[in-house]
């Protein structure tokens, strides 16, 4: 469990932490109490109140080939949970970047993200089909080169093509480089102190992964740290006090998803 301190830069929603305490109560006996139970009252507090927000966390570049030289605005909901957050233009161009994670060269069975003639659709915006991966000397992906299809904008698709994944994407040219660190369990086990192994074997390497080239949307250049934000399909976080005009740094509250449920039980 993270420490007041640790909560408040972390994030961790006031609320969340009083509804928490209402849940569970108090014992006159020594409880434990596993951690998941906290995040899931913070994903739901934080599912509320977020702002859904858009950042590439491991950028691989896309050149639409056939859109224009010129940079336009999308608009973006700022919360389905909640319309009265209203809505924010996003600008989108010709070059854009995607998760590295939504491309593969070679997909399996079933693999519905983007791939060499595949489409998907970009968040709020168009359809995209990728028509050829553009290789560097050393024989891996450089870029992509894709095609999207006017007629399928969101909203306003009469295009009559049906895609089954939406991806979400950053415009090249007006992208912000931030600092993200992805926090999460410090051990490996519920209880480090159960058993007779050093409890130093039990520490979670992953417990701290730092990213330093993220590209974010131009919006969260004027993030506060009151703000909560979801980046979208990767986690809820807010700014760290360790920002700067020209250096922005964002912590993860919690993950979307409890993934450390699957990994219990495969055992």
């Amino acid at each position: 469990m993270p420490t007041i301190s640790g909560m408040r830069r972390r994030g961790y929603p006031a609320s969340a932490i009083k509804q928490f305490a209402t849940e569970v109560g108090v014992a006159r006996r020594e409880n434990l109490i596993e951690l998941p139970r906290l995040e899931n009252v913070i994903r739901e507090c934080l599912n509320r109140v977020s702002i859904r927000v858009m950042a590439i966390l491991d950028p691989i570049k896309i050149t639409i080939t056939n859109y224009p030289e010129q940079i336009d605005f999308i608009e973006v909901e700022n919360n389905p949970e909640a319309p009265e957050a209203g809505s924010r233009m996003v600008p989108f161009g010709k070059n854009i970047y995607i998760e590295k994670e939504d491309f593969m060269e070679v997909p399996p069975p079933k693999y519905f993200r983007l791939s060499p003639g595949g489409m998907v659709r970009l968040k709020s915006a168009f359809i995209i089909r990728c028509d050829e991966v553009i290789k560097n000397n050393k024989g891996e992906v450089d870029h992509l080169l894709c095609t999207y299809f006017p007629e399928s904008k969101s909203g306003q698709d009469n295009s009559g093509l049906k895609v089954k994944t939406t991806i979400h994407w950053v415009e090249q040219s007006s992208a912000v480089n931030a600092e993200v660190r992805l926090y999460d369990r410090l051990f490996n086990v519920p209880e480090p102190n159960s058993g007779e192994e050093d409890f130093k074997s039990l520490i979670n390497e992953q417990s701290l992964i730092t990213v330093t080239n993220a590209c974010v949307e131009p919006s969260l250049k004027d993030a506060v740290h009151e703000t909560r934000y979801q980046f979208i399909r990767k986690g809820y976080f807010c700014l760290d006090v360790d920002s700067e005009n020209d250096k922005l740094v964002f912590n993860r509250i919690v993950s979307l998803k409890d993934s450390w449920a699957k990994i219990s039980e495969k055992g």
